[in-house]
């Protein structure tokens, strides 16, 4: 229930190109979960939606031919877009074949892809949502950054049916974190205020000028909020710490300079080399919890 409305219930098949590899991209959402906004449960994987003519759930269950989705929204002529928002979410839309056979022509990454072929970009269904969260996280672990977001959402979301709207609007003041880490929220929630577009759909050198601006926002954050919000198949992090630990054990160059020279011939899709990277280290985000 929504504020005392019934919540309009239906269930479609997502279908997509074979093959997927869903372990890190259900395994990065289940982790990162922000605890009232996102849930797993009983292979099942939910969350809110914000959409043109009301709110939402989505749950998600994958399957090997299919993603099975669940849908219950406040306004029924939410659907098609709430639909297209879940494809955005697990990256159903992208041709793996043409990724993975442009990859595999590099030797030192070939192995990774024949081990996992499919693997796709976990995105996210709210730009706005995530990168709120990208400056929750910036300089903490995955646990503290739940735990800063979930206590955001209990002061300040909005209930859909058993779960929470994340907010956009709030006092970065009342905010647990560094006055620092205040202050480049502050800029976000006035970049966003003032017009800036983290959507699907939005202008990607617009956002990443846009965002880089922005005092505390670093190319780390930028490009993460690129990769996962505007689903830019070609943002790359070369200062993050596993993608270096990765780019060592592989053979490949460490420093950022060098490793971006060295990524220029995996262009344009080296948003899923980020994820072949990540996925060597041993996280919870490569994986599904039995």
């Amino acid at each position: 229930m929504l504020g005392g409305m019934r919540l309009n219930t239906f269930s479609e098949r997502l279908h997509f190109q074979s093959p997927l590899y869903p372990d890190n991209l259900f395994g990065h959402l289940i982790a990162t979960a922000v605890p009232g906004v996102e849930e797993w449960r009983d292979g099942v994987y939910r969350r809110t939606l914000r959409l043109p003519h009301g709110f939402g759930i989505a749950a998600l269950r994958p399957f090997p031919d299919h993603v099975a989705c669940t849908l219950e929204l406040s306004d029924s002529r939410d659907s098609n877009t709430a639909l297209d928002l879940c494809r955005f979410l697990l990256d159903l839309d992208t041709n793996p074949l043409t990724v993975d056979a442009a990859l595999s022509e590099d030797p030192l990454l070939a192995p990774l892809v024949s081990a996992a072929p499919g693997r796709r970009v976990p995105r996210t269904t709210d730009g706005a949502e995530f990168a709120i969260r990208a400056v929750l996280g910036q300089q903490v672990s995955t646990k503290a950054a739940r735990t800063h977001a979930a206590r955001l959402v209990a002061a300040h979301g909005t209930p859909v049916g058993d779960l929470f709207l994340f907010p956009h609007s709030f006092d970065p003041a009342t905010l647990a974190v560094p006055q620092s880490r205040r202050r480049t929220m502050a800029a976000l929630l006035a970049a966003l205020d003032e017009g800036l577009d983290l959507s699907a759909h939005a202008d990607r050198s617009v956002a990443r000028s846009w965002l880089s601006s922005l005092p505390g926002f670093g190319p780390w954050t930028v490009e993460t909020i690129l990769m996962r919000a505007l689903g830019d198949p070609d943002a790359f992090l070369p200062t993050d710490l596993g993608i270096r630990v990765a780019a060592e054990a592989l053979g490949l160059p460490t420093t950022p300079a060098a490793l971006v020279r060295r990524s220029e011939v995996w262009r344009p899709w080296r948003s899923y080399v980020v994820q072949h990277l990540w996925a060597t280290g041993d996280h919870e985000v490569n994986r599904i919890p039995a």
